[in-house]
């Protein structure tokens, strides 16, 4: 049985209203005030989509073979496959559908497993098994999303190509390091250019150069994210938002769940598809992850044409190790974020960064005006992979950990190789488990003290060696 819910719409521009999600103070909207005085307004992509179907909170004992926990990229992509093979799935979201990290990220396509790049495969796995990860989160994670989009007939604002954008002279050649090893695993969608040519593509002066991905690209990520669970919704899944989870408990006929206002008896399996919630879950000692908070805005209506700054519409990012990432959205609007932080910033120190940071990168914009500013939530883990699990129980339990803000495209792949892991269909997830993860000892109450010296650690590496490239 089909569900009656709408594909996301996308409008010309912004509504400035108020959000449909809950209020979080680590996660925040700021909008500017002379749009109106909104206590909890939306942040701009809420904003840029129509209001959309709201699901009722569980009030009863349900029972399902597939129990998915988070409404994120992951949680959706996960339901909908595992519903396109037939596997009876529910899903909840203690918020609302999109409404963490999966809704509120720069919306930038590119290929890798979070930090590990097409070098890092090759110097952790066989050249085999390297080419057969670098795939699976490039060109497969990218056909896939494309995919989806036909077969559901989902408007996402899909862009393609994307620019890496070096800071320094010396980042040309890790940059040409990334496309050669790219081309060794078979895939060659790169060219590096240098400081004259990357101008006809980005009007700043602040580069030495590029890397052109014709591979990458940029999305509405929550339009994404709400197609996602339209597609799932139209294979006869089930969705209830406003749906927390408290606790798990393995019997001898399943997985028993407890939610706020009912419980859960998943019958085969459970994904956990949520950031922070994982290891209390899961009740393991080991945290493989330190969480951080990033930040977007996005300006009012430019004083210049979009498309002279950036004249083939591609997205960037840079190689400065607090990277500076941007692109142009509706209405002739910049998107633009940066920084990683392990306390998180209030909207007026934000909004000054982020400001400045445009200003500083095009300086020909005399006038900039912020109309949102927002705030975001992901983790890192130590070696720059995801931790992907998957428990040895009767009754197996999904996880996957420590995004480091990159993923996605990756994001909505690994969730296709989680249902096809349930369903015996492929060795994909396998192949992520096998990569090996250090423990970190309180990393995660730790964070605000942790990332502040990692930062200071790297940026005294960066001045001592500026041509080194690394990227937080």
């Amino acid at each position: 049985m089909k569900n009656l819910v709408n594909q996301p719409v996308l409008l010309n521009d912004v509504e400035f209203k108020a959000s449909q999600t809950l209020t979080s103070h680590k996660e925040w909207n700021w909008l500017n005030p002379q749009h109106g005085d909104i206590q909890h307004p939306a942040n701009y992509y809420e904003s840029s989509l129509a209001d959309w179907h709201q699901f009722e909170c569980l009030n009863a004992d349900v029972e399902c073979d597939v129990l998915v926990i988070g409404g994120g990229l992951l949680g959706a992509s996960t339901a909908l496959h595992l519903a396109e093979q037939g596997v009876d799935t529910v899903l909840v979201e203690k918020n609302r559908i999109g409404s963490g990290a999966s809704g509120r990220n720069g919306g930038q396509l590119t290929p890798g497993l979070a930090r590990w790049e097409a070098e890092e495969m090759i110097e952790h796995l066989s050249h085999a098994d390297a080419k057969k990860l670098w795939h699976f989160t490039s060109t497969e994670a990218m056909d896939l999303i494309d995919s989806i989009l036909e077969r559901y007939d989902i408007q996402t604002a899909r862009k393609r190509g994307h620019i890496t954008a070096a800071v320094h002279q010396g980042h040309l050649v890790a940059l040409t390091q990334s496309g050669d090893a790219r081309k060794y695993l078979g895939e060659d969608h790169t060219q590096v250019v240098g400081q004259h040519e990357l101008y006809e593509y980005v009007k700043s002066k602040n580069y030495f150069g590029g890397l052109i991905d014709r591979l990458g690209g940029h999305i509405h990520p929550l339009a994404l994210n709400r197609g996602l669970i339209y597609g799932f919704c139209q294979q006869g899944g089930q969705v209830y938002e406003h749906t927390e989870v408290i606790s798990m408990q393995e019997r001898e006929d399943g997985i028993y769940v407890e939610t706020t206002n009912g419980c859960i008896k998943a019958r085969k399996s459970v994904v956990l598809a949520v950031h922070h919630a994982s290891f209390k879950l899961l009740q393991e000692k080991n945290q493989t992850t330190i969480p951080f908070y990033t930040y977007v805005c996005t300006t009012a209506p430019l004083e210049i044409e979009i498309n002279e700054l950036l004249p083939h519409d591609h997205p960037v990012y840079d190689t400065q190790f607090q990277i500076d990432y941007y692109r142009g959205v509706s209405k002739n609007r910049l998107l633009f974020g940066g920084q990683g932080t392990g306390n998180c910033w209030n909207a007026e120190k934000t909004g000054h960064y982020l400001k400045g940071r445009i200003q500083h990168v095009f300086p020909q914009l005399e006038q900039v005006e912020l109309d949102f500013v927002w705030s975001g939530t992901t983790d890192l883990t130590v070696n720059g992979a995801t931790d992907s699990r998957k428990s040895e129980s009767k009754f197996p339990i999904y996880a996957v950990h420590g995004w480091s803000g990159h993923g996605v495209a990756q994001t909505v792949r690994i969730g296709k190789a989680i249902a096809d892991d349930f369903c015996g269909n492929s060795s994909d997830f396998e192949m992520l488990t096998q990569i090996q993860h250090q423990d970190i000892l309180w990393g995660r109450a730790l964070a605000p003290v942790v990332i502040p010296m990692a930062k200071g650690a790297y940026g005294l590496g960066a001045m001592m060696n500026p041509g080194k490239m690394v990227s937080f």
